[in-house]
């Protein structure tokens, strides 16, 4: 009896040349694994593309209300954007598609660990951390160990009668409910344009004439309405990704500084995910002094970059997130966002926690606010950097 591989299976090109690879070159039987995080594919058919690949045994994990509650949402609570910009959307299922596998590997009692991830790419950093941190079991990972390039998966998918869909011939895809990531093809010159078909989710052309708006309720820093409906979590992500993306919010362009060094163009999908942490970001604004704001933009910003980094597991993280989670007990409201033609913007918030005071911010005669006294605390204010001009002129 040859020894087992358990791998990460999507049914795309990599994963299914990995089968393969593995096979013929490591003379393993494989088991696969499918763990699905929203990518919205034929769970039927990928497993048909397993058993035509010849697994030993094929296994579908529902994980989407776990990705949600235990992964999307603390990105929520983080205002997680790497570099300003990048929801995290693979970033984050990952670590979630890695622990399913390990847990797998356990029941198979198998000799190694594989995933189709190249040495060039974040993902490898992702997956071997996750998997180190829960197993001893060495990791195979072909196309990075092999240095293979995708014309010669290609030619090795033809060679083995591995079928590719047109799609995955065009662009390298990876979807979940968070996010749509784009590569490959005309994307990787950083000047062109990407071309309409390579988007799905947000619409391009012929965009509403009027603007559309977008209500989102949240308790204790988790979205918990869209528009008045109260949606249980994966329904609510569906619903503001197509209502966001139907107006052409939600996509990502910019250039990205991967974990092992390399500047790559990246495209992405993002309609709910923007709206989402646009909204939270503001209402923290309203309900948080500014103390705290500033401090937890640090916080955000070193949990986004542990979590691009595949550093889930860290123990900073978990010291992060303790944080976090203390400042969340007071954002709970209501926020508005306006949708036009590609543009986002906040037009409207409250809360029952809200700082704000009407009686203290307005320049109408009701003002609470004694503007006298604002005299000395601005001479106190600048005292020093007053002094340091004089003596500067002095000199």
């Amino acid at each position: 009896m040859n020894k087992k591989a358990v791998l990460a299976f999507s049914g795309g090109l990599d994963t299914s040349v990995v089968v393969k690879y593995l096979q013929v070159k490591h003379g393993l039987d494989v088991v696969t694994v499918t763990v699905d995080v929203g990518q919205g594919d034929d769970q039927k058919k990928i497993a048909a593309k397993a058993k035509s690949l010849g697994v030993v045994k094929h296994y579908h994990i529902d994980a989407k209300e776990e990705f949600v509650k235990q992964y999307i949402f603390p990105s929520i609570k983080a205002n997680a954007l790497y570099q300003k910009k990048y929801c995290l959307a693979t970033a984050l299922a990952r670590p979630l598609i890695a622990q399913k596998v390990v847990e797998i590997a356990k029941k198979e009692n198998v000799s190694a660990l594989a995933h189709g991830c190249s040495g060039k790419g974040n993902d490898q950093v992702r997956f071997d951390i996750t998997m180190r941190s829960r197993s001893n079991l060495p990791i195979i990972a072909p196309i990075r160990d092999m240095n293979l390039d995708r014309p010669t998966e290609l030619e090795f998918a033809q060679r083995h009668g591995i079928k590719i869909d047109n799609v995955a011939k065009k662009f390298s895809i990876d979807q979940n409910l968070w996010g749509r990531a784009i590569e490959g093809g005309v994307l990787e010159d950083p000047y062109k344009e990407p071309p309409h078909d390579a988007f799905i989710w947000v619409k391009t052309k012929n965009l509403p004439d009027k603007p559309t708006y977008l209500e989102v309720k949240f308790q204790n820093g988790i979205p918990v309405q869209a528009d008045g409906k109260s949606l249980p979590p994966i329904k609510l992500i569906e619903y503001i990704n197509k209502k966001a993306g139907g107006c052409g919010i939600g996509i990502v362009d910019h250039i990205e500084d991967r974990v092992v060094g390399i500047k790559s163009r990246e495209v992405y999908e993002t309609p709910a995910a923007l709206c989402l942490i646009e909204a939270h970001s503001d209402l923290e604004k309203m309900v948080l002094t500014k103390h705290e704001t500033k401090f937890k933009s640090l916080v955000d910003s070193e949990w986004a970059w542990l979590v691009y980094s595949g550093l889930w597991n860290d123990p900073l993280k978990d010291e992060l997130d303790m944080f976090i989670n203390q400042s969340q007990k007071r954002v709970t409201g209501t926020v508005k966002l306006k949708m036009y033609k590609g543009s986002l913007r906040v037009v409207g918030r409250k809360s029952k926690y809200s700082l704000y005071s009407h009686d203290v911010a307005t320049y109408g005669k009701k003002s609470s606010f004694d503007q006298r006294l604002a005299k000395g605390f601005v001479e106190l204010w600048g005292m020093q950097s007053t002094e340091a001009n004089k003596l500067q002129k002095k000199r």
